[in-house]
């Protein structure tokens, strides 16, 4: 079983930091948010990946080429160019394959050219820009349960404000970045059949939220894994600076590993 990981938009909506490296590449704490979504799933032991490039791609291919300098601490023999690594990373299960999917490519595109890599019918797909607590062992137990096309995880996106609780004209509490009240929306972490493919295309234009998706949902083919845990989506600076504050602070609720 695959896990899809689409990296490759424009991130438009993170300004500046998106015109030097792609939204997956940005960091938290010392490690881009990438790794993290990919520790999630390998802490349930999904450690395959496929990387679906666009935008500024050969940085992630840089990073994953490189991983062994960038994750240990080494000494290079400058005469004979041997090199040898001190303290080994934690990630030596993770198979990871990287593949150009087009710059201008929509999501729909991005998913049907990277087919060719996929040997098992059912497969997961996420985004490069969220991160969660949620149990993907359990998201794919309800996947199978069912037996339709698609599940999407349905998460309650939190506040951009502050919120606080008041007695009598007092307030008592004060409570960061709220959990909204709103409609679930696609927090990504979703699990697919190969039935999928027949409802994409590998034209630039092919989207999938707004078309595919929507025609599966019409033909009762995507089901809904509900996660009432913690969900973040890294889509503006200020994002960034959220999920950096509680990984500094220890509270970082999507490090299940």
């Amino acid at each position: 079983m695959k896990v899809i990981i689409l990296a490759g938009g424009w991130g438009t909506r993170l300004g500046q930091m998106a015109e030097v490296i792609p939204k997956p590449m940005v960091y938290i704490g010392n490690k881009p948010i990438l790794w993290h979504i990919m520790k999630i799933y390998s802490h349930f032991g999904f450690n395959d990946f496929i990387i679906a490039l666009g935008v500024r791609g050969e940085i992630i291919k840089e990073y994953f080429y490189n991983f062994e300098a960038l994750n240990n601490d080494f000494t290079v023999n400058l005469k004979t160019n041997e090199i040898t690594y001190h303290n080994k990373h934690n990630e030596t299960a993770w198979k990871v394959t990287l593949v150009d999917t087009g710059l201008n490519t929509l999501k729909g595109g991005r998913i049907k050219r990277i087919k060719k890599y996929l040997d098992n019918d059912v497969n997961m797909l996420t985004y490069g820009d969220g991160v969660a607590d949620i149990n993907i062992k359990a998201l794919l137990e309800f996947h199978n349960s069912h037996g339709k096309t698609i599940t999407v995880s349905g998460v309650r996106p939190s506040s951009l404000y502050g919120e606080f609780d008041e007695i009598d004209g007092h307030v008592v509490s004060f409570t960061e970045k709220a959990k909204s009240a709103k409609s679930f929306i696609n927090g990504g972490f979703m699990v697919f059949s190969q039935k999928l493919m027949d409802h994409l295309t590998e034209d630039e234009d092919c989207d999938f939220e707004f078309g595919p998706l929507e025609k599966l949902a019409r033909q009762g083919e995507v089901m809904v894994y509900k996660h009432d845990g913690n969900w973040e989506s890294m889509d503006h600076e200020r994002d960034v600076h959220y999920l950096n504050k509680l990984w500094k602070e220890q509270k970082a609720f999507w490090k299940l590993w």
